[in-house]
């Protein structure tokens, strides 16, 4: 009898999980199942008609630009410094193995706004060239940086570590044999970065440059400071100038599409090809040594993207933050910062706890639906945070009024908005877009974990949530952590999910370095934005010394 109590109970508790996991996936799909509803739904807006008239071809020739510029921007350099630190030795090397990261710290409009204030007439740069050759308004030219170029250029810098970290532990990984074979066969060590490890490499650089063009598509801030017309600009117009949901939907949807393209296209890109290393050897390479100059071009190579992507707009920032900075740095500022740390906060807790019990759900399945709810809620950080923001604002704007009247009926008062008037919402628009980076890094965590952990556990006697508390959440701290940390600052720096659904006189320091810069006030901007960017330092801190620990190894 007692074991068939065990038995009926751990099929309910199985039973809890999955339902739990149905329920967790359903909701942070619905943003993205609400956007394509109102399509369907509600027809066609005279806004539509007007758009697809007048700017529509913009948007798609922009996104189109962005999309080529920034893949092949983001290929070219990430892939060159992973293959330059990671097959060769040149002075600096051990730096660049970390510090190349540190521009995903950079949020893309904090460098829009840097790169104008240092770039424009006015400028330092400008003001410097009229002094030295005695130049004035009209006797040169000089590129403006307030252009679908311009923001290429920031996207690029910002973005390339992506394809500079995944393709770096790709080429880590097949640098034993593969490589050996390369020079049996008499290849140098650019024949075989050209016919052995970029080749095997592949389904890495485009996977990092399928990232990339994610986060690029989903830009709000830059884009629309350099009056560039894309999907999330005009997103936000529709929503707020004209007040027409369903334009807005319309044009969510159609940014949509553009993300789910760029993802068939790194699936189709694979074909049937496997890229699988067959040899047994797991060796570090032997790096070859430069001679000088090649070594100090190579360490330039390495420097140009850290210098431009992070060392001088970090350093502008701290030059504008102390020389001038926010006049409203003292309460309202601290006010500022406070909503920025408890909505991120708060968002990373939640996004841990609900990564836990996905992964840990996944992890006892015995069917495989658990894994295909996982990856519904991966798609979240697919979509951009104004395609949430729409997504989520009109289901519960309706159930707020809804609330409201029955509320009203109940009482006799009239409660107000309950889910959107608060931070409520924004902190489910903040879950459906980042729960997916915990539960990568959770699950990946929780996989690692041998099963004969849990055999040991429940032959001690204790059940799976007591298994969960006392076995995997200690030897998972660390990750946790990590998970948390990066929710953290991916919600301190998302700039379009909050502009559109932040409750009335609530601003973050996102949104403060927007507006100011918004009304061109760049030096009173520095001060948000260098907070902002200071928080993005610590995940890159951690993945800098996960970068020196597989150089250990």
């Amino acid at each position: 009898m007692n074991g068939m109590g065990g038995q009926g109970a751990a099929r309910l508790e199985w039973s809890t999980l999955t339902l739990s996991a149905v329920l967790i996936a359903t909701l942070i799909a619905a943003p993205v199942l609400s956007v394509f509803s109102n399509v369907f739904i509600g027809g066609t807006s005279d806004t539509w008609g007007h758009l697809a008239d007048t700017v529509l071809g913009e948007f798609v020739v922009n996104t189109v630009i962005l999309c080529v510029g920034v893949g092949l921007g983001v290929a070219s350099i990430g892939v060159t410094t992973a293959w330059l630190t990671t097959m060769l030795d040149f002075p600096g090397r051990r730096f660049f193995e970390w510090a190349l990261v540190l521009p995903l710290a950079m949020p893309a409009y904090v460098m829009a706004y840097v790169y104008t204030d240092f770039l424009q007439f006015v400028g330092p740069v400008q003001s410097f060239l009229r002094e030295t050759f005695g130049w004035r308004r009209g006797d040169y030219w000089f590129p403006d940086v307030r252009t679908v170029g311009g923001a290429v250029a920031m996207f690029m810098f910002v973005l390339y570590p992506y394809v500079y970290m995944i393709a770096r532990a790709a080429f880590l990984e097949r640098a034993g044999g593969m490589l050996e074979a390369g020079r049996s066969l008499g290849l140098g060590p650019w024949g075989s970065f050209f016919r052995v490890s970029l080749p095997l490499a592949r389904p890495a650089v485009v996977a990092g440059t399928a990232l990339a063009l994610m986060e690029t598509l989903a830009d709000f801030g830059t884009v629309s400071y350099f009056g560039v017309q894309t999907f999330t600009t005009g997103i936000y117009r529709a929503w707020f100038s004209l007040g027409d949901r369903i334009a807005a939907a319309q044009l969510s949807a159609a940014l949509l599409a553009f993300v789910i393209l760029v993802l068939t296209l790194e699936r189709i890109s694979r074909g049937r090809a496997r890229f699988n290393n067959t040899s047994r050897q797991s060796k570090l390479p032997v790096r070859h040594r430069l001679a000088l100059l090649p070594g100090l071009l190579a360490a330039f190579a390495c420097f140009m993207p850290l210098l431009l992507g992070f060392l001088l707009p970090a350093g502008l920032l701290l030059q504008m933050a102390f020389a001038e900075g926010d006049a409203q740095f003292g309460p309202r500022f601290v006010q500022l910062a406070r909503n920025s740390f408890v909505l991120a906060s708060v968002t990373a807790v939640i996004a841990v706890l609900l990564a836990v019990l996905l992964a840990y759900a996944a992890r006892l399945a015995r069917s495989r639906l658990p894994q295909a709810l996982n990856r519904v809620v991966g798609m979240g950080y697919a979509v951009p945070g104004s395609v949430i923001a729409v997504g989520v604002l009109i289901p519960l704007t309706r159930l707020d009024n809804w609330l409201a009247q029955v509320w009203t009926v109940v009482s006799g008062s009239n409660p107000g908005l309950i889910l959107t008037g608060g931070i409520a919402a924004l902190v489910y628009a903040y879950l459906a877009r980042f729960l997916a980076v915990a539960l990568q890094t959770v699950d990946s965590s929780l996989g690692k974990i041998t099963p004969s952990m849990d055999d040991a556990s429940r032959s001690l006697g204790y059940g799976k949530w007591a298994t969960l508390a006392r076995v995997h959440v200690p030897m998972l701290r660390g990750s946790l952590l990590t998970a948390g940390l990066l929710v953290f600052v991916d919600v301190m720096k998302e700039l379009p999910a909050t502009l559109v659904i932040r409750p009335f006189n609530f601003d973050t320091l996102a949104t403060q370095a927007h507006t100011l810069a918004a009304d061109e006030r760049l030096a009173e901007a520095s001060t948000a934005a260098l907070i902002i960017v200071a928080v993005g330092l610590l995940p890159m801190i951690v993945i800098s010394r996960q970068i020196l620990a597989a150089r250990r190894r």
